[in-house]
């Protein structure tokens, strides 16, 4: 038995919808302006050669339906709502579509919360935008949805509401890259594989949180996420 120097921290895992079964969570990729409107709303175009990506740490997973604190170190802490892909089989250096989409475990509706106000000034010194997107429970995520519960990725509606107003609306038809393109970009990157998640990117009609406000988030065929906004810790 290794001897640590300290207890190591529980594996960060997700439910699976309509079972007792865990997806234990090894990394968490995002991808950037993946929807056009949401670009221009940044005031940015999309980058049409090939998507770009930062990164979560896989224990800034949150569960749906939890309320977390609101973030230290700002004060324009946004929600992005966001279809979330599973890999469930290794994937590396694939040029194959459909082989990349085999390689899919699920789905899952997200939220990748964000320290905007961060994001944005370090964006604008060309530095990374950790700081703004790798807060503490800032990948809060619903149960995983297996792929053939779901099929294929077509029209299906991606919204969000703010205390019951609706603030984002969009169908994944909009996504710029589609899921099977992004998998094969990002494996010739990485050694894909079992337990990493990919955030694929929000629709327009992003914004600000307070403490006190309700989030629920929904893709067509997928168990919703919600999100309550507690007070600074």
């Amino acid at each position: 038995m290794t001897d640590y120097v300290f207890p190591p921290p529980a594996a960060p895992a997700l439910p699976v919808a309509g079972s007792d079964r865990a997806y234990p969570v090894r990394r968490i990729f995002c991808v950037g302006r993946n929807y056009a409107a949401h670009a221009a709303e940044m005031g940015y175009e999309v980058d049409r050669e090939k998507p770009f990506y930062f990164t979560k740490s896989c224990h800034a997973l949150a569960h749906s339906g939890t309320v977390q604190p609101y973030p230290p170190g700002t004060d324009n802490f946004h929600f992005e709502m966001e279809l979330v892909v599973a890999l469930g089989a290794p994937l590396f250096q694939e040029t194959d579509r459909a082989v990349a989409a085999k390689a899919i475990f699920g789905y899952a509706c997200g939220l990748d919360m964000t320290r905007r106000d961060l994001q944005l000034s370090e964006r604008e010194q060309k530095r990374p935008w950790d700081l703004g997107k790798d807060a503490e429970n800032s990948a809060v995520i619903a149960a995983l949805t297996p792929v053939a519960d779901f099929g294929p990725i077509a029209e299906q509606r991606i919204w969000l509401t703010q205390n019951d107003e609706t603030r984002q609306d969009a169908t994944l038809s909009e996504l710029v890259w589609k899921v099977d393109e992004i998998l094969c970009h990002l494996s010739g990157f990485y050694h894909l594989g079992a337990g990493d998640l990919v955030m694929t990117g929000t629709p327009a009609g992003v914004g600000p949180v307070v403490p006190g406000d309700r989030l629920r988030g929904g893709i067509d065929g997928l168990d919703p996420v919600t999100l309550e906004i507690g007070r600074a810790e």
